[in-house]
């Protein structure tokens, strides 16, 4: 099943009614060569396989790739293109689990991220409790780039 144009739930029941259904993709991500070496600098991770081109050009990827935490960081942004969260009064990024980092994003790919609400609870306080599957994909790459579980709590 496929989400209608980038849904706006407001409700437990909306929100219901989303899982199971595949949201996305987004439209696709340029990962360069500057965006790696910005996140290095903010990170501080400056491993040479993502930041020295001519290093990382012999090794068995044959380029730089990103940073798997950089991809990770993305995903609230691109699911942010994928469904409206402004019809809650409160929203919160409670944290991931089984985060995965499949496959080396090499420089120079194109991204997108794929979505799917797999849990939608109320937890006893009232808020929502949402699990979603995010699968970060590259053009070109047969295998997800990640796939991590995010979990979120909503608020009327």
């Amino acid at each position: 099943m496929t989400a209608p144009e980038r849904p706006r739930p407001t409700s437990l029941q909306d929100l219901q009614n989303l899982l199971g259904v595949e949201l996305g993709p987004t439209r696709w991500h340029l990962v360069d060569q500057a965006i790696i070496d910005g996140f290095a600098d903010i990170t501080g991770d400056r491993q040479w396989i993502h930041v020295e081109p001519a290093r990382a050009a012999e090794s068995p990827f044959g380029s730089t790739i990103a940073h798997g935490l950089y991809s990770l960081s993305l995903t609230p942004a691109l699911l942010e293109e994928l469904m409206a969260f402004d019809g809650f009064a409160h929203s919160l990024n409670y944290g991931y689990d089984r985060v995965r980092f499949i496959h080396p994003l090499p420089v120079n790919s194109r991204i997108r991220l794929r979505a799917e609400l797999i849990t939608v609870e109320q937890t006893p306080n009232g808020q929502i409790h949402v699990v979603t599957r995010l699968t970060i994909e590259a053009e070109g790459i047969d295998k997800p780039i990640l796939v991590a579980d995010s979990i979120g709590r909503f608020s009327a």
